[in-house]
C-alpha cells in the first residue's frame, strides 16, 4: 500500500520503502493532485499551474509525467490494466487516496480526536495523540511547492491546524500538571504567532500554575500591547476574564498535582524495528534538554550498518515535528573534504554564522568559532545537531563537538554523534575521553534478534519469510540491519537460491548486487567512488568522456539503490560501504589515473575548489605533475589554516613538501614556505616533537640561503608558548641559539620586529643557561615589542622573560607579575589564546609558590576552560599535575600518588621530555618528605624544580651531617622563606621554612630554627596541610 507524505518534502512509501518520484516536474504534478484531495484536476489546469508561459508541447509533457508517476507508484501493475491510484478522469487526472493514506489526513484526524478528548476531560490521551500527530511533521507542508499559488490555501490550512495542535497539546500539558514544560513551548509559539489570543491565554495560565503570578500578569499586559500595536484591537473576553481571575487568585486557577509524563508513544509505522527502546530513550533525553535549557551529548555507536544513521534520522524527524531546529553534518568516507566540514553543513542548514573563515591566524578563527557557535545555537530555541560518522571526523570537528557539549551558554541543544565502535582511532578516542566529563547519554546498537530480523523482513517486503530462511538471514547477517536489508534485496530477486549464494561479508553482498549491472555502469560507479561520497555528475561525465552513457548508468544505479539524488547535478552513495567497496575494487594504477584526471579537470573548470583539486592531485601520486600538486596543496593548506583546521593544514603542507621532493627539491624559498607552514601547524596542533624536527630542517635551509631576515622569520614561525625551564632537546636549542646570534649579527637596520624575534629565541632557548645573555636578550626583546606595539611579539618576549626568572629562589613574585601581564595582554585577543593559557599557567605556578592556593585554583580552572574550548591538549598535563599537588597539600598521599602516576602517563608521548623526565620519582619523593630522605643524590639546579629539589637536598644534608652543604642550601633557599616549594605547580615537599628550620637547627642556629618552624606551621595551618604543620611542630621539640 502506497502512503504519501506532504508534511515536509514530498515523499511516497510502499511498505516502508521510499519510492523514486523522479524529477521536480513529476513531483510538482503529484503535489498538485494531492492538494486537490481526490478531486479531478484538468489537464489545462495542470498546464497553467506548472508553467507561467506553457511551452508548445506542454500537454504531451504532462502526459509523460503522469505515465512516469504511474510506473513509480504501481511498478507491479500488469501492462494494459487500468491504474488504481493515479487515474484518468475527464477532463484530466485524479489521485485516489484515502485520507488515512496521507500524513496530512492522519494529522487532521488526530487533531480533531484530541479536541474531543480534551472536551471529555481526558487530557492524557489527548496529549499522547497530539504528540504522535505532531511527530508526522518533517518540515513545512508541501515544502517544495509551498510558494506556488495553487498550494497556498492548502499549506495555510495545514499550518493553521498545526498551530491548533500545538495549542491543544499545551492545554493538555497544563491540565496534566506539566505547566513548566508547556510554558517553554508556548513562549516559542507566541514569538512566531503573536496574534493568536489562545496562545497568550495558555501562556499566562501556564505561568500562573507554575507559581509565577507576576509573570502571568506581565504576559497578559504584553498581549494587550501587541494586539493593539499589530492589529488595532483590544484583547477578547477570554484574555480579559483570565486577567481578572489572576488578580482575584480565583480558586479554579490553582495548580493541579503533577502527573508523570507517559512513555513516548511510537508510531508502529515508523520503521524502528528493534530500536523502539533506544528511540524512546533519545526522546526522553531531548525532553530533558528542553526542560533544563542546557546542552546534552548523545553518543550513538555500533558496527557499520547497525542503523545509527537511521535512528538519528528518526529522532531528527520527531524533533523537527515538535518545533526543534535540526542540523545534520556528515564526515566524509573518503578523505578530501575541508576540515570541520560537518560543522559547515550544520551551519548552512541552521543559518548559523561561520566566524573565522578568512582569518589569517588559525587560533583567532578557532576562538571566534568556538565563541560564536554556543551563542548562535542558544538563539534557536531547542536545537538538534547530528554529526554522523565521527570515526572519520577530523580533529577540528571533534574539538568543536566536545567544546559545545560542555558549554552551558549553548542553551537547549541536543548533540548527537554517531560512530563505528570498531573504528575508534586516536583523535576520536581522545574526544570521547574529553566528552566523558559531560556525562553523555551513550547508546550502543547491537544486532537484531532472530525475531526482530523476521519482523524487519515483513516491514520491508510486506510478506513473511519462511522461518528457516529467516534464520539463515539472521545467521549470515549477525542481525546487522544493513546486511539484512541487502540479503532481503537478493532474496526478493532470486528467492531462497539467492540466499544460498550470498557470502558472509557485506562486500560480497554488494559485489553480488553490482554484478547485475551492465559493465559500463559498474565502471562509471567505480569512477564515481573515486570522486568521493557525493560525486558530481558533471565531473563524472568529464572523467568518463560520454555524458549520455553516464546519465544512463546513473539512472541504473539510482534504481538499483546504490546512489541517491543529493541535489541538482549531485549524487550521494546510499551507504558508505557501497563507496568503500567500489573504491577498494579499483586497481591502484587506474585509481591514480582517475584521480589525476579529476584534479586536472577541477583545476581548469573550478579553480576555486582548491581542497578538491588538492585532494585528487595528491591522491594521484606519480600520475600528477609534482609542480601542480605542490601549488594545489599549498593553496588548500593556506585556506585550511584560515579556517583554523590545523590538522588538515599540516597534512597539506606535508603534501607540498612531498611534491617538491618529487620535483627535485624545489626552490629553497618555496620549500621554506612549506616547512614553516608545517612547523606552525604542527606546533599549534600540539605535535611538538615533529614541529621541532621540521623546525631544524627549516633553519638549515634558511641558513643555506644566507638571508638573515629570512632566517629570523623561520625561527620566529615557532612562536609557541614555552612554560618549562628544562629544554626538551639541548643540542637543538644550542644550535638554534647559534643560528639566532649569527642572524642578529648580520641583520640589516630597519628590521626591529625580526630582531625582537631573534632575541626572544635566544632567551627561550637559553632557558637552562645561568649566564646573563638570556636575561639580557629577553629584556631587549620586550623593549622593542613595547615600542612597536606588537601584542603577539610582546607575548613572545614576556615568555622569554618568564623563562629567565629561575636563576635563584624567591622570584615567584616576579613570575606572578609576568603571568598577570600575559593574561591581561592576551585576554580578548583571539590570536593570543595560547599565550593567555601560558599566562594562567605562569600565574598558577607563582601563586602556588606564594601559598595563594585559591588564586592558583582559579588559574587552573581558567586553563582547563580555555583548553577545552580551543582543544589544546598539552595544557591538561600541567593542570593534572596541579590537581595531584592539591591532594598532596591536603595530606591525601595515596590519592596524590595515584594522581601523579596518571599525570605522568598523560605526559608520555607529548614530546615534552623536559617536563616528563624524572618528574614522577621526584613527586613521590616529595610525598614522603620530610619523614623519608629521597634515595640517591639530589642536585638542585636553576629551574621550576629548584626549591623542591633544594628542600630534598636539605633533608639529605641534615640527615648525613653535611655542614658545608647545609650552609650553602640555607643561603640559597632563604629568599623563598615565606613560600611553598611549589614553583613548578606540580610537586611540593612542603613549606620552604620547614626545611630552613631543619637546616638552621643542624647548623646550631636555634632561634632561627624556631622562627622558621613556627612560620612553616602557621603557613601549613593556613593552607590546610595538617601533616606539614605537624612535622614543623615535631621538629621544634
Amino acid at each position: 500500500m502506497v502512503v504519501f507524505g506532504v508534511l515536509g518534502p514530498l515523499q511516497a512509501e510502499d511498505g516502508g520503502r521510499l519510492l523514486d518520484l523522479r524529477g521536480p516536474r513529476h513531483r510538482e504534478v503529484l503535489a498538485r493532485l494531492l492538494v486537490a484531495r481526490g478531486r479531478v484536476v484538468s489537464v489545462a489546469r495542470l498546464v497553467d499551474d506548472l508553467w507561467d508561459d506553457p511551452p508548445a508541447g506542454a500537454v504531451g509533457a504532462v502526459q509523460t509525467f503522469v505515465g512516469a508517476l504511474r510506473r513509480a507508484l504501481e511498478p507491479d501493475r500488469p501492462p494494459r490494466t487500468p491504474p488504481r491510484l493515479l487515474v484518468t478522469a475527464a477532463p484530466g487526472y485524479a489521485l485516489r487516496v484515502a485520507p488515512e493514506d496521507t500524513d496530512a489526513g492522519r494529522f487532521e484526524t488526530a487533531v480533531d480526536a484530541a479536541g474531543a478528548l480534551l472536551a471529555g476531560g481526558r487530557p492524557a490521551e489527548a496529549h499522547a495523540a497530539l504528540d504522535g500527530a505532531l511527530a508526522l511533521w518533517r518540515g513545512a507542508a508541501y515544502a517544495e511547492v509551498a510558494g506556488a499559488a495553487w498550494a497556498r490555501a492548502e499549506t495555510a490550512r495545514l499550518e493553521e491546524l498545526r498551530l491548533v495542535a500545538l495549542e491543544r497539546r499545551a492545554e493538555a500539558a497544563i491540565a496534566l500538571g506539566r505547566a513548566a514544560t508547556a510554558v517553554a513551548e508556548l513562549e516559542a509559539l507566541v514569538a512566531t504567532a503573536p496574534l493568536r489570543e489562545e496562545v497568550w491565554r495558555l501562556l499566562a495560565l501556564g505561568l500562573y500554575r507554575s507559581g509565577r503570578q507576576g509573570d502571568a500578569l506581565a504576559q497578559l499586559r504584553r498581549a494587550r500591547d501587541v494586539l493593539r500595536a499589530e492589529a488595532g484591537i483590544d484583547p477578547g473576553p477570554a484574555l480579559r476574564q483570565l486577567q481578572a481571575d489572576v488578580l482575584a487568585q480565583a480558586p479554579h486557577l490553582v495548580p493541579r498535582p503533577a502527573v508523570p509524563p507517559p512513555a513516548p508513544v511510537l508510531d508502529p509505522g515508523a520503521g524502528v524495528v528493534g530500536r523502539a527502546d533506544e528511540l524512546a530513550g533519545l526522546l526522553r533525553t531531548a525532553a530533558e534538554v528542553r526542560t533544563s535549557g542546557a546542552p546534552r551529548l548523545v553518543l550513538l555507536s555500533g558496527v557499520a550498518g547497525a542503523g545509527k544513521t537511521t535512528l538519528a534520522r528518526l529522532l531528527a524527524d520527531r524533533l523537527r515535528a515538535d518545533g526543534w531546529a535540526a542540523g545534520w553534518g556528515a564526515s566524509p568516507e573518503v578523505p578530501g573534504a575541508p576540515a570541520a566540514w560537518p560543522w559547515a553543513q550544520v551551519a548552512g542548514q541552521l543559518d548559523l554564522p561561520v566566524p573565522g573563515d578568512g582569518a589569517e591566524d588559525p587560533a583567532a578563527a578557532r576562538f571566534a568559532r568556538a565563541r560564536a557557535l554556543p551563542a548562535a545555537l542558544a538563539g534557536r530555541g531547542p536545537a538538534l545537531v547530528v554529526l554522523d560518522d565521527l570515526h572519520r571526523a577530523d580533529e577540528e570537528t571533534l574539538a568543536l563537538l566536545t567544546t559545545l557539549a560542555a558549554d552551558p551558554a549553548a542553551g537547549p541543544v541536543l548533540l548527537v554523534g554517531t560512530y563505528r565502535s570498531t573504528e575508534v582511532a586516536a583523535p576520536l578516542a581522545a574526544a570521547l575521553g574529553r566528552a566523558a566529563r559531560s556525562a553523555p547519554h551513550r547508546v550502543y546498537l547491537g544486532g537484531l534478534t532472530a525475531d526482530q530480523v523476521g519482523e524487519l523482513v515483513r516491514v520491508l517486503t510486506h510478506r513473511a519469510m519462511p522461518a528457516d530462511q529467516a534464520r539463515a538471514v539472521h545467521r549470515r547477517s549477525g542481525g546487522n540491519p544493513f546486511f539484512v536489508r541487502e540479503l532481503v534485496r537478493l532474496w526478493e530477486d532470486g528467492g531462497e537460491a539467492a540466499l544460498a549464494t550470498v557470502p558472509a561479508g557485506v562486500r560480497d553482498v554488494l559485489r553480488a548486487r553490482l554484478a547485475a549491472l551492465p559493465a559500463e555502469a559498474r565502471t562509471h560507479l567505480r569512477q564515481a567512488a573515486v570522486l568521493g561520497p557525493e560525486p558530481d555528475v558533471e565531473l563524472l561525465a568529464a572523467l568518463a568522456g560520454d555524458e549520455d552513457a553516464v546519465l544512463g548508468s546513473v539512472e541504473a544505479a539510482l534504481l538499483a539503490g546504490f546512489l541517491e539524488e543529493a541535489g541538482a547535478d549531485r549524487l550521494r552513495f546510499s551507504h558508505a560501504l557501497v563507496q568503500e567497496t567500489l573504491y577498494a575494487d579499483v586497481p591502484g594504477p587506474r585509481r591514480a589515473r582517475w584521480h589525476a584526471a579529476a584534479g586536472r579537470w577541477l583545476a581548469g573548470s573550478r579553480p576555486g575548489d582548491v581542497e578538491a583539486v588538492a585532494h585528487h592531485l595528491v591522491a594521484a601520486g606519480e600520475r600528477a605533475n609534482p609542480a601542480e600538486v605542490a601549488a594545489a596543496a599549498r593553496a588548500a593548506a593556506e585556506r585550511a589554516e584560515r579556517r583554523t583546521a590545523v590538522s588538515a593544514a599540516a597534512r597539506l603542507w606535508q603534501a607540498v613538501l612531498d611534491a617538491l621532493d618529487r620535483a627535485g627539491g624545489g626552490d629553497a624559498r618555496e620549500r621554506l614556505v612549506a616547512l614553516t607552514g608545517l612547523v606552525r601547524t604542527l606546533a599549534v596542533g600540539g605535535r611538538l616533537d615533529l614541529a621541532r624536527q621540521h623546525r631544524a630542517a627549516a633553519v638549515e635551509v634558511a641558513e643555506a640561503v644566507g638571508d638573515p631576515v629570512l632566517t629570523a622569520r623561520v625561527l620566529g614561525a615557532f612562536d609557541v608558548p614555552a612554560v618549562w625551564t628544562t629544554n626538551d632537546d639541548e643540542a637543538l636549542s644550542a644550535h638554534l641559539v647559534a643560528v639566532a646570534e649569527r642572524a642578529l649579527a648580520g641583520l640589516p637596520p630597519g628590521h626591529a620586529a625580526e630582531r625582537a624575534r631573534l632575541l626572544a629565541t635566544v632567551a627561550m632557548e637559553r632557558r637552562a643557561d645561568p649566564g646573563p645573555r638570556g636575561g639580557a636578550a629577553a629584556r631587549e626583546a620586550e623593549r622593542i615589542a613595547r615600542r612597536l606595539g606588537d601584542r603577539r611579539l610582546l607575548a613572545v618576549a614576556l615568555d622569554g622573560r618568564f623563562l629567565q626568572t629561575f636563576g635563584r629562589a624567591g622570584l615567584a613574585p616576579e613570575r606572578a607579575a609576568v603571568g598577570e601581564q600575559l593574561v591581561e595582554l592576551a585576554a580578548g585577543s583571539p590570536g593570543l589564546v595560547p599565550f593567555e593559557v601560558l599566562g594562567h599557567l605562569v600565574t598558577l605556578q607563582a601563586r602556588a609558590a606564594l601559598a595563594d592556593l585559591d588564586a592558583a585554583d582559579r588559574s587552573a580552572a581558567a586553563v582547563d576552560a580555555l583548553a577545552r574550548e580551543h582543544d589544546l591538549p598539552l595544557a591538561g598535563a600541567f593542570t593534572g599535575g596541579y590537581a595531584a599537588l592539591r591532594l598532596a597539600v591536603a595530606g591525601r598521599g595515596d590519592e596524590a600518588a595515584a594522581a601523579y602516576r596518571a599525570a605522568a602517563a598523560r605526559l608520555r608521548g607529548t614530546g615534552m621530555t623536559g617536563v616528563e623526565e624524572g618528574l614522577l620519582p621526584l613527586a613521590l619523593a616529595c610525598l614522603d618528605a620530610p619523614d623519608v630522605v629521597a634515595p640517591g643524590r639530589v642536585d638542585p639546579a636553576p629551574g621550576h624544580l629548584y626549591e623542591a629539589r633544594g628542600c630534598l637536598a636539605a633533608l639529605a644534608a641534615v640527615r648525613s651531617g653535611d655542614r658545608r652543604a647545609a650552609e650553602r642550601l640555607y643561603t640559597d633557599l632563604l629568599p623563598a622563606a615565606g613560600e611553598l616549594a611549589a614553583g613548578s605547580g606540580l610537586v611540593c615537599p612542603g613549606p620552604v621554612a620547614l626545611y630552613l628550620g631543619l637546616l638552621a637547627g643542624a647548623l646550631g642556629r636555634r632561634d632561627d630554627a624556631a622562627a622558621h618552624l613556627s612560620a612553616a606551621a602557621a603557613l601549613a595551618d593556613r593552607i590546610g596541610a595538617p601533616h606539614w604543620a605537624a612535622a614543623a611542630r615535631r621538629a621544634r621539640r
